[in-house]
C-alpha cells in the first residue's frame, strides 16, 4: 500500500458512527484522539513517525510538547494520568525511539496507570527485515502491556483508537501500545468513526454480589481489631470518598501502601499512614503484632510477641507486594484476610487468603456503606484503638543529628563542626510540607528521597504522591511532575528527588522551560546513590560498590554543578549548604512562576528508619 492508494469503505459496516472525509492514515490517527477528547501528548518525532507529527501540527486540539528524551515523554505522560486519572499519552518513532519508551510502559504496567504509547513503524513491506530502526516492538512490550496493536489496515484506526483508549483506562489500567507502520501513515481512506465499541469477553467493572459483601459485613462484627490495608486500586477506582465514609462510620483503622496514599487523609485520627519495608512501625504492628528481641538466661537471642496484630485485615486494590509483607508467610499470620481486587489474578498470588473478592473496588466499598448504613455495626473497637494510639507514641517516624552526619567528604570543610546548620533530609520535606500547607502534588525519583516524602509529607487526598512504586523507576520524578503540572497548572507541583535520580532525566529541564511549566524540584543531594549506600551499611560492611557519584579527584566539592547545568537551561537553581538559608529559599522556590531547582546538601550517612530487612519480618524492624 503506498501514499496514492485510496481505500473505499466498506459497505457492509453499519454500526453507529459517523464517516468522516478523505484522509490519511496519520490524520484518522489525529482525528480519531481529538474525538476521544486527548488533550495533550508528550512526542518525540524520528523518521517513522513524521508523518504522526505532520498531522498533529494541523491540529487546534492537541498540545503536543516535546520531550528531550523519550523517556521523559513516557514519564511525563504518566504523570499527567496519575494526577488527573485520564490516559496519558506519549509518541516516540520506530526503532530507538520506541524502545526508549519501555521503561515508562513498563513502570505504567506495575502500577496500573492508564497509558497510550503510540509508536511509528518501518513501512509493512520492510518488517522482519532488519530495516533501519526497526525493532520488534509490539513484541518486546507483550509482557508489560495490557493490550498492543499492530495496525495492519488504515480503515481500523479509529475502532484500535477508541478500543486502546477504553482498555488502558477500564478494569484494572494500565498501558497500551499502537505501532502504525508508515505505509499505514501515509495511505488513504474515508474513514468510519464508531460512536462504540463491543469488546467480546472484556468485563471492565465486575462487581460484588451482596450475599458475598454481607460476609464482609459478617467479619466486622465478630472482629475485636479490624484494620483497613488499602493501595492504589482505591485510587485508580475512584474509591477514595467511599472508603473514608466507611471507615467513619465503623470506626476501622486504615494504612495504606506508598500507591494508596492519599486514598485515606495521612491527618485522620484513623490513620496509620503507610505500611512496609520502610513504613511506620506502627501500621507494621497493626497488621502482624509488635515483637520485642531479647537475651536469654544462656546467652539466645529470643524474639517474643508482646502485642497482637490485626484479626481482620481488609485488603483493598492491592497486591501484597514484598516490600509490603515482607516474608510473606508471617505476614497478618493469625488474622482472617479480605482480599478485593478488580483483577482475579492477583488473589493468593503472593499471599493465600481466606475471601477473595473479584469486584470493582468502588462498587464494593459503595455498597458496603449503603449495607452497614442500614445495619450498623452494633460493638466499638476502643480497645484496639487505645492500642495503635500506644503504638504511634512509642513509634513515630522521627529523626536527630547524630556525631557522625557531618562526616560525609562533602561536608566536613564548610560545615566546620556546625553540627546546628546540617540540613537532614527529613527536615527539608517536612519544611516543604509546611510552606506548601500540606497542598502540593509530591512526585518522586527511587531511592532514600522517595522514603522519606512518604514519611515527612502527609497526604490527605488522592492522586497527590506520584511516584514509580512497583518498578522504582530512577529518573521518573521530574518528567512526572512535568506531566502533572500540565494537567493541574493552577496546583503546587513539587518533584522530591535525589542527586542520582535527577540526573538521569535533566535534560528534561529544557522541556520545562520552553514549555513554561512551572514546576519545582528539590534535590536531597548527598553524591552517593542513598538506598544502595544503606544496604552497603547495613549488609556488606560498609564497603562501596560504586556508589559514590561525585568527584573523586575532589570528594570535598559538589559534583555535578547542579547550578551552573540548570543556568545552561535558563532555569533558576540555588544551593543550599545551610540550615538558616533553607527557609527563604524554599519560599523563593515556591512563590517562582518559573521552573526552579532548589539543589539541597544533606549527609549521605543517614538512613531511612524504619527499615524491615528484604524476606525478613516485623520481629526483624530496625527502628530509630
Amino acid at each position: 500500500m503506498n501514499k496514492a492508494t485510496e481505500l473505499k469503505p466498506p459497505t457492509h459496516w453499519s454500526e453507529p458512527g459517523e464517516w468522516g472525509p478523505m484522509m490519511s492514515g496519520s490524520e484518522i490517527l489525529v482525528a480519531s484522539l481529538e474525538r476521544e477528547g486527548i488533550d495533550t501528548i508528550f512526542a518525540y518525532p524520528g523518521g517513522a513517525s513524521m508523518e504522526l507529527h505532520q498531522a498533529l501540527t494541523k491540529s487546534d486540539k492537541i498540545r503536543v510538547i516535546l520531550p528531550r528524551h523519550e523517556q521523559g515523554g513516557s514519564f511525563a505522560a504518566e504523570g499527567y494520568s496519575r494526577a488527573t486519572g485520564r490516559t496519558g499519552v506519549c509518541m516516540a518513532t520506530s526503532g530507538p525511539g520506541a524502545t526508549n519508551l519501555v521503561t515508562g510502559i513498563a513502570d505504567a504496567w506495575m502500577d496500573s496507570i492508564p497509558l497510550l504509547a503510540i509508536t511509528g513503524q518501518v513501512p509493512q513491506a520492510m518488517i522482519g527485515k532488519g530495516a533501519f530502526q526497526e525493532t520488534d516492538f509490539f513484541g518486546m512490550t507483550l509482557s508489560v502491556v495490557k493490550h498492543s496493536y499492530l495496525v495492519t489496515d488504515i480503515r481500523e484506526i479509529p475502532k484500535i483508537i477508541k478500543e486502546a483508549l477504553h482498555l488502558a483506562a477500564t478494569g484494572r489500567p494500565g498501558p497500551v501500545v499502537i505501532d502504525i507502520p508508515k505505509n499505514i501513515q501515509q495511505a488513504r481512506c474515508q474513514p468510519f468513526f464508531p460512536e462504540e465499541i463491543n469488546i467480546r469477553g472484556y468485563q471492565s467493572n465486575p462487581r460484588a454480589s451482596d450475599s458475598v459483601l454481607d460476609e464482609i459485613v459478617d467479619l466486622i462484627e465478630q472482629a475485636e481489631r479490624p484494620l483497613f490495608y488499602v493501595g492504589g486500586g482505591v485510587i485508580s477506582s475512584g474509591a477514595s470518598e467511599a472508603l473514608r465514609h466507611f471507615a467513619w462510620e465503623t470506626q476501622i483503622p486504615v494504612t495504606t501502601t506508598i500507591m494508596g496514599c492519599g486514598a485515606f487523609p495521612e491527618t485522620d485520627p484513623l490513620s496509620l499512614r503507610w505500611l512496609g519495608m520502610h513504613g511506620a512501625a506502627y501500621a507494621n504492628w497493626a497488621v502482624s503484632g509488635e515483637f520485642r528481641k531479647h537475651t536469654g538466661a544462656d546467652g539466645e537471642a529470643l524474639v517474643e510477641k508482646v502485642a497482637n496484630g490485626a484479626d481482620l485485615l481488609l485488603a483493598f486494590g492491592v497486591r501484597f507486594d514484598d516490600r509490603v509483607t515482607g516474608k510473606v508467610s508471617k505476614f497478618c499470620e493469625h488474622g482472617t484476610i479480605v482480599h478485593v481486587d478488580i483483577d482475579p489474578s492477583e488473589h493468593n498470588k503472593n499471599k493465600k487468603v481466606q475471601l477473595p473478592i473479584v469486584s470493582d473496588v468502588k462498587y464494593a466499598l459503595e455498597r458496603l456503606l449503603e449495607m452497614i448504613r442500614k445495619r450498623p455495626i452494633k460493638k466499638t473497637f476502643d480497645p484496639w484503638h487505645q492500642q495503635i494510639e500506644k503504638w504511634k507514641k512509642q513509634a513515630p517516624f522521627r529523626y536527630g543529628i547524630t556525631d557522625e552526619v557531618i562526616t560525609s567528604q562533602h561536608m566536613t570543610d564548610h560545615l566546620q563542626g556546625m553540627k546546628e546548620e546540617v540540613i537532614l533530609p527529613q527536615k527539608a520535606i517536612e519544611l516543604l510540607y509546611e510552606l506548601t500547607g500540606g497542598e502540593a502534588i509530591i512526585t518522586t525519583g527511587v531511592g532514600q528521597h522517595q522514603m522519606w516524602a512518604g514519611q515527612y509529607y502527609k497526604y490527605t487526598f488522592p492522586r497527590q504522591l506520584l511516584t514509580s512504586a512497583g518498578l522504582g523507576a530512577m529518573g521518573y520524578g521530574y518528567p512526572a511532575a512535568m506531566g502533572a503540572k500540565v494537567a493541574c497548572p493552577e496546583r503546587q507541583v513539587v518533584d522530591i528527588d535525589g542527586d542520582g535520580s535527577f540526573l538521569m532525566n535533566i535534560q528534561e529541564l529544557a522541556t520545562a522551560y520552553i514549555e513554561k511549566i512551572a514546576v519545582k524540584a528539590l534535590i536531597l543531594n548527598n553524591q552517593h546513590l542513598g538506598m544502595v549506600v544503606q544496604w552497603e551499611d547495613r549488609f556488606y560492611q560498609g564497603n562501596r560498590g560504586h556508589t559514590y557519584l561525585g568527584d573523586p579527584e575532589n570528594k570535598k566539592s559538589i559534583y555535578p554543578d547542579y547550578v551552573s547545568m540548570a543556568k545552561g537551561f535558563n532555569v533558576p537553581c540555588e544551593r543550599v549548604m545551610f540550615l538558616r538559608d533553607l527557609r527563604p529559599a524554599m519560599e523563593r522556590m515556591l512563590e517562582s512562576d518559573q521552573p526552579y531547582v532548589l539543589d539541597v546538601i544533606v549527609p549521605y550517612t543517614e538512613h531511612v528508619l524504619p527499615f524491615i530487612p528484604a524476606n525478613h519480618t516485623v520481629a526483624d524492624m530496625i527502628c530509630p
